[in-house]
This record gives C-alpha cells, sequence and structure tokens, in this order.
C-alpha cells in the first residue's frame, strides 16, 4: 500500500554509543552514507563516550577511551558539512545507569536497587545532569536542540522521600515525574533561551490532557513519541499525538527503529521487520490533523536496551535495514523500485542482510561490508541445531552421558568419533571467530570485539570444548 512520503520535518539517524562505539574513522564513513540516503540529522547519545571533565571525569568508559574533544567537534563538523544537524541526547531522569552505576553517585538513586532512575527530590540531582548538559553544550558549537530522554522512568515513587512526598494531598507519581522535567527545562532555558528540548513521551502516555496543561511543559519541551513494533497501532498512535497536539504541545516528533528493538540479544538485523515498522509510521503520518505539527522522525539504532545489557546488532549488519526505511520513508511504500534504490545504492543483491550476496568489490559503498557478511556466516554456524545442541545428540546422551563421564566407563571407538565431530565443530568457530575479530577491530575498539565474541561465541564453544577435554581424560584411562 502507497502512503505520501514522510511529510516535511527532518529525517534523524539516532546513533547510540553506550556499546560498540564506532572508531571515529568509521563515523566518518557512516555520515558520508547518511547523506547520500538523505539523513536531515544525527541523534547522537554519547553516554560514557562524552570527554567529561572536572568532577564528571568518572563517568567515562573505562573498557575503552571516550573520545576526545578533537573527535568530538570533528566528527560534528563533518556533520555540518554534509547538511546534517547534530542533536546529542543526554539522560536527565530514567536510565542514568552510567552515572548511577559510580560509588560515589550512589546516594542520587531513587531506589537502592534502581540502578537508572534519578531521586528528584535531591537538589544535587538537578545540579548534576546540569553540569553534564553545560559540558556537552560546550562542546557542541552553534546548538539549537538538546534531547533530554526522561523515558523509562522505572520505580519512580518507590523511594523513601518520594512515598513521603506522595503522602501530601494531590501529590502523583504523574506531577513527581512532570515537576522534575520541569525543573530541567527551565533551568536549560536559562541557561539557554534558544534552545530547543526533545524528550521521549512514553512517561506521559497515560496522563490526561489537563494533567499535561497544567504541568508547566508546555511550550518548554517537544515530546518525540517512539514505537519500534512492526504492527503499531495507528489508530492508538494518532490519538496519542493529537491529545498531547491539544494540551498544547504542538510541535510534535516520531521515532521508528532501523536496529536494536528485536530482542535484547540479536546478532542479525532482518530488514523487513523494520519496513513495517515505517510503513505504520507512514500511515500515522497521512492520518494527523492540520494542527499538529511533526517536527520529523528519529529512525533509532539501539546498541544495548539499557548501559548494563549486552550488544545488540552492530551498526554494519544493519545498513541493509536503515538504508531501506530511509526509502520507504522517501518513497511512502517499500516497493521493487524502493528496494532496487537501496540494493544499488549498497551494492549488494538484497535488502536482507542475511540474502545480500557476496561480492569481491570492495566495502567502498557499504562501509564495514566485510564484518557484516562474517557476522551472518558466524551466525548462522551459531544457531545451527548440531553445533548449539551438541551435547544432546544422540551419542553424547547415548554413550558419554554424565553418568558414563562420572565413572569412565565409556566406550573409546564411539566417544573418539563424537571428539572428532566436536573439534571439527570447534575448528570451525575459532576460525570464523578469528576472522570477525581480525574485521571487527578496524571498525571498533578491541574491547567490542571481545565482548562480542564473549558473549555470542565463547558460550557455544565451551560445552564442545569440555566434551573433548573429558572425553581425553576417560579415553586415557580405557586405551593402552
Amino acid at each position: 500500500m502507497k502512503c505520501p512520503p514522510w511529510p516535511k520535518g527532518k529525517k534523524l539517524v539516532h546513533l547510540d554509543l553506550k556499546g560498540a562505539p564506532p572508531r571515529v574513522e568509521y563515523l566518518n564513513r557512516l555520515i558520508e552514507l547518511f547523506s547520500q540516503l538523505g539523513v536531515d540529522g544525527l541523534l547522537v547519545e554519547y553516554e560514557d563516550m562524552f570527554p567529561y571533565e572536572g568532577e564528571l571525569k568518572l563517568l567515562q568508559a573505562t573498557a575503552q577511551p571516550a573520545y576526545s574533544r578533537e573527535e568530538v567537534l570533528s566528527v560534528q563538523e563533518l556533520a555540518r558539512s554534509k547538511g546534517m544537524e547534530v542533536i546529542p541526547l543526554v539522560q536527565t531522569f530514567g536510565h542514568m545507569e552510567f552515572v548511577l552505576k559510580h560509588r560515589p553517585m550512589w546516594p542520587l538513586r531513587e531506589l537502592s536497587h534502581c540502578v537508572g532512575t534519578l531521586n528528584p527530590h535531591k537538589e544535587d540531582g538537578v545540579k548534576l545532569v546540569m553540569e553534564m548538559l553545560r559540558q556537552v553544550v560546550e562542546l557542541h558549537p552553534d546548538l539549537n536542540t538538546l534531547h533530554i530522554g526522561a523515558d523509562e522512568v522505572y520505580m519512580l515513587g518507590e523511594g523513601e522521600e518520594s512515598k513521603l512526598w506522595l503522602g501530601s494531598p494531590g501529590c502523583t507519581v504523574e506531577q513527581l515525574f512532570l515537576s522534575h522535567v520541569t525543573k530541567v527545562a527551565k533551568a536549560i532555558k536559562e541557561a539557554w533561551p534558544h534552545m530547543t528540548i526533545i524528550m521521549w513521551d512514553d512517561m506521559m502516555r497515560s496522563m490526561s490532557q489537563d494533567t499535561l496543561k497544567a504541568s508547566g511543559l508546555v511550550g518548554l519541551v517537544q515530546p518525540m513519541l517512539w514505537d519500534y513494533t512492526p504492527d503499531l497501532d495507528v489508530d492508538k498512535t494518532v490519538s496519542l499525538l493529537e491529545k498531547y497536539c491539544s494540551a498544547g504541545m504542538s510541535d510534535l516528533w516520531a521515532a521508528s527503529s532501523f536496529k536494536g528493538s528485536t530482542s535484547v540479544y540479536t546478532c542479525v538485523t532482518g530488514t523487513q521487520r523494520h519496513v513495517e515498522n515505517h510503513l505504520q509510521w507512514l500511515n500515522v503520518a497521512a492520518s494527523l490533523s492540520a494542527g499538529v505539527n511533526l517536527k520529523g522522525i528519529a529512525i533509532t539504532g539501539w546498541q544495548r536496551y539499557d548501559h548494563l545489557s549486552v550488544l545488540c546488532e552492530l551498526l554494519p549488519v544493519a545498513l541493509p535495514s536503515l538504508a531501506a526505511c530511509l526509502q520507504t520513508l522517501l518513497h511512502g511504500q517499500f516497493s521493487a523500485e524502493t528496494q532496487s534504490k537501496v540494493t544499488d545504492r549498497l551494492g549488494i543483491s538484497s535488502v536482507e542482510v542475511e540474502a545480500m550476496g557476496r561480492t569481491s568489490s570492495g566495502d567502498l559503498l557499504f562501509p564495514g561490508r566485510r564484518l557484516a557478511e562474517l557476522i551472518v556466516e558466524l551466525n548462522s554456524l551459531l544457531d545451527s541445531e548440531d553445533i548449539r545442541f551438541f551435547e544432546n545428540n544422540m551419542f553424547v546422551r547415548g554413550w558419554f552421558s554424565p553418568y558414563q563421564r562420572q565413572r569412565r566407563t565409556v566406550t573409546p571407538l564411539i566417544t573418539m568419533q563424537i571428539h572428532s565431530q566436536a573439534s571439527t565443530y570447534l575448528a570451525m568457530l575459532q576460525q570464523k571467530a578469528e576472522a570477525v575479530r581480525e574485521q571487527m577491530v578496524h571498525v571498533y575498539p578491541d574491547s567490542t570485539a571481545q565482548e562480542w565474541i564473549e558473549e555470542h561465541v565463547s558460550p557455544v564453544m565451551a560445552p564442545l570444548q569440555r566434551i573433548t577435554e573429558e572425553i581425553g581424560a576417560c579415553v586415557k584411562e580405557m586405551v593402552p
């Protein structure tokens, strides 16, 4: 079905740097590609990769160095030269795991065991986020727009101070949320009167129009409504955007997804799922009343669900999905013509990374293509039932069970065959993993390659290694 193309407004690509932060050389190649794909701006979530200074220096990553001040400036300069705006995203309420995990910051948690939520009653909390914002703004010359996060503020109202506060008449968790965000937004406007402020919308979805009108946020912030599902409910989303508009928040944003929203540990991006999400967003945009001023859409690419979760798909495997989603927005549909624009632009035979085909022409059109190919190949091996469920195969369960291993009563002939098969699988995995690592360190820090292999490859290899070692020990006792 064809919709009108995405209406006026910016198409932002979200760069989530809280996991697998690309080397700056690779970021520069991505920016070149993004400009060819029609991207208008970058929504950059630095987290611990920002070069915080002074008392905030402890927020910098330790697994790999944070980007230097010069690198942050050079990336902006290249983006600006391509006509792209850079909008930093700095969390100021929820998802502050990268801040509140540090011992000196523990007293600022809403609840001791909830690492992500800031205590809204402590003045030091507002001072902290304002200092974070001040350092980010200072390193972004001519900045006009800031995203202050504020999504998924888990356990809000559960802390002791909040419970006391909620005991007063008329005090609700909704008011508690709104008062903190309003305080932060007002402080930003005081420091930088020209600044446009965007925030995630999810904490406001169940609030009434009257609550929003009375919140003090009207005229201060522009909500960004996010939904990453392929079966996004169009009517519900339209009515939500209309509600925000009726409450006085007529400047609104959408947020879709090109990766990082399928499951928390996905390795390979499926393009069709993300295209369907964008087709639904096109339906939403086409159904809005004239009063809603859609400022644009942020196409998110989460690298982790939160600071302490595992890595989602890496950027190179998601580039076909991103290109397909952008073309879908530009054309209002995902036709054969739209698909061929993607395949021609990236030099691939299919928009699905698993079927994109091997080429020897290098990856000039597709930065990180070889890494994407190798990850697809390795992922296919890791998912094969013969390898993943090796311990459950008939021979292992029948002739090398835990009982037999413990008593060293095994049939040498069959166990040696098991050993041979396990060794073959191990060698295949080791070879592919080494090839992935070799390519990955060109694009990412060594720590990312290490983490990816330990998360995805090591758990599959461990049972095979254990079996080969145990068979060696058993056979030694039974064969002269």
